[in-house]
């Protein structure tokens, strides 16, 4: 199933081609630096063979950290998470093979987009470049019949390690209007974390976070009862 008439061959290429300018930045380790392709090998490798449902947290930062400061959430669940501190999507989109379908995935939960906000890897925010990645990871998804569910940016509006971007929250927010209208009318699973988690004026509550960004307990309390809602 293709959601945007790409082909298989269309993705292939775009990804082929989005991994040559990634090794461009300086040869093959410095490459691969970039591209995590071996943060989860070992634990991949680990895992016993997928039988029955199997759900792969996939992301950030935010989905890195859900683990340590929630294992009872992974434990009582059976869930893996497979998050990359500080990854963009197109990050996210070359390691999808091996973090996502060789596992076993019956559905994946993308949280991502913050770290294109905040130009991560250096380059100038593109939201239609972030938009085609996470796309290209539904489309991929659903050729191998894994289900996608689309999570909303978190409503943040201070990135304390990139200070000069001054609109994330208003960024975050055309981006996360985006991706619910894709899912609603392509019959994806959408968690809208942004408008449970967002205070009056509509960005993420102190309670919930310590840095605007990454969520505390309690914040990954409430993502886990909406995202345990979805997947029913």
């Amino acid at each position: 199933m293709y959601l945007c008439g790409d082909t298989d061959f269309d993705i292939m290429k775009k990804t082929l081609l989005l991994l040559s300018l990634l090794l461009s930045l300086g040869g093959t380790a410095q490459a691969q630096k970039v591209l995590h392709l071996n943060r989860y090998a070992e634990a991949n490798a680990a895992l016993p063979p997928a039988e029955g449902a199997r759900v792969v947290l996939y992301g950030d930062s935010i989905t890195d950290g859900w683990a340590s400061q929630r294992p009872e959430f992974f434990e009582r669940t059976g869930f893996i998470g497979r998050g990359i501190s500080g990854e963009v999507t197109a990050q996210m989109l070359l390691r999808f093979r091996a973090d996502v379908l060789d596992i076993g995935a019956s559905t994946f939960v993308l949280l991502a987009g913050i770290n294109d906000i905040a130009e991560n890897l250096g380059d100038k925010y593109d939201e239609d470049a972030t938009f085609a990645n996470i796309q290209s990871m539904v489309e991929l998804a659903l050729l191998h019949n894994v289900r996608p569910v689309i999570c909303s940016v978190l409503p943040s509006y201070i990135l304390r390690w990139r200070p000069e971007v001054t609109d994330a929250f208003e960024k975050a927010i055309r981006l996360n209007a985006r991706l619910e209208t894709y899912c609603l009318r392509h019959g994806i699973t959408y968690v809208d974390y942004a408008s449970v988690m967002a205070g009056p004026d509509g960005r993420i509550r102190d309670g919930l976070t310590g840095d605007t960004v990454h969520p505390n307990a309690t914040g990954y309390e409430i993502m886990e009862q909406l995202l345990l809602e979805k997947l029913r």
